[in-house]
C-alpha cells in the first residue's frame, strides 16, 4: 500500500515541478515499501541518500521558476526549502545511530508528514499566486 498518493491538487501548474513531486512521491513509496518487506540498513541508506539528492535537485528548479517569475514568497518558500533539507540530513543522521526497528517505523510516517505539509502550505500558496498571474 502506498504511503503517499498523488492527488491533483498538489499539482501547482509547471509541467516540470509537478513530475518533479510525483517522482518524489513515488520514490518515498518505495522507501516505505522497502521498509515493510525489511530492507536491509544499506538499502535504505542509499535511498535516504537518492531522495535527499533528488529534493536537492527539484528544490533548485523550484527555486529558479519562482525568482524567474518574480514570486513575491520566494524568501519563505527558499527557508522552507531549507528547512526540509535539514530535517533530511536529520533523518539520515538519526538512521544511522539509531536501531533499525524503532526507526523504520518512524521513519515513513515522518517523511509522509513533512512532504504533504509543504504540499499543503509552501506549494499551495505558490499554485494560487500562478493563478493570479493567468487571471490578469
Amino acid at each position: 500500500m502506498a504511503l503517499l498518493e498523488w492527488r491533483d491538487d498538489f499539482s501547482i501548474g509547471i509541467p516540470s515541478i509537478d513530475y518533479e513531486h510525483k517522482g518524489m512521491i513515488r520514490l518515498i513509496n518505495q522507501l516505505h515499501d522497502s521498509l515493510s518487506a525489511g530492507a536491509s540498513r544499506d538499502a535504505v541508506a542509499d535511498f535516504l541518500g537518492e531522495i535527499h539528492s533528488l529534493i536537492s535537485a527539484h528544490f533548485a528548479l523550484e527555486e529558479k521558476e519562482m525568482l524567474e517569475m518574480g514570486y513575491t514568497s520566494f524568501k519563505a518558500h527558499k527557508a522552507d526549502h531549507e528547512r526540509l533539507l535539514d530535517e533530511i540530513r536529520d533523518i539520515m543522521d538519526a538512521f544511522e545511530t539509531q536501531e533499525a526497528d524503532d526507526y523504520f517505523d518512524a521513519l515513513g510516517r515522518r517523511l509522509d508528514t513533512w512532504f504533504s505539509e509543504h504540499f499543503r502550505t509552501q506549494d499551495a500558496e505558490l499554485h494560487r499566486y500562478l493563478k493570479s498571474l493567468a487571471n490578469r
